[in-house]
């Protein structure tokens, strides 16, 4: 049975009290931000769709990552993406100021517009 939502962020906030609160600050920005949205715990993170999915949140042991399924076609006007692969990449989040600091939901915007370009 997959595990749901609120099981993995049991499990996130056993990992660490700032990743568990740098991940609901996310999902809160995100449902702000993007709709129609739905959520779905894949890969051991969740992932993010709005008609068609477009990226997810995962915690590990020192961040946060914010992935992005097209996020080689993101224009990265501010420089926060890493990554080298031929689709994916990533902002790491170690702490909630984070989110604002490097400009989180410009990037979720433009993380829908590059998957839906892509089809």
């Amino acid at each position: 049975m997959p595990k749901t939502i609120e099981a993995l962020l049991e499990d996130i906030q056993l990992l660490g009290e700032e990743q568990f609160l740098v991940v609901e600050a996310v999902r809160t920005l995100v449902k702000q931000t993007i709709h129609p949205l739905s959520e779905e715990v894949k890969y051991g993170g969740i992932l993010f769709s709005s008609e068609i999915q477009f990226g997810g949140v995962f915690a590990y042991k020192q961040h946060v990552s914010v992935e992005f399924s097209k996020g080689a076609l993101i224009t990265d006007a501010f420089g926060f993406l890493e990554g080298k692969g031929k689709g994916r990449r990533h902002i790491k989040l170690r702490q909630i100021s984070d989110i604002t600091t490097k400009h989180l939901s410009a990037y979720l915007e433009r993380g829908v517009e590059a998957a839906k370009s892509a089809g």
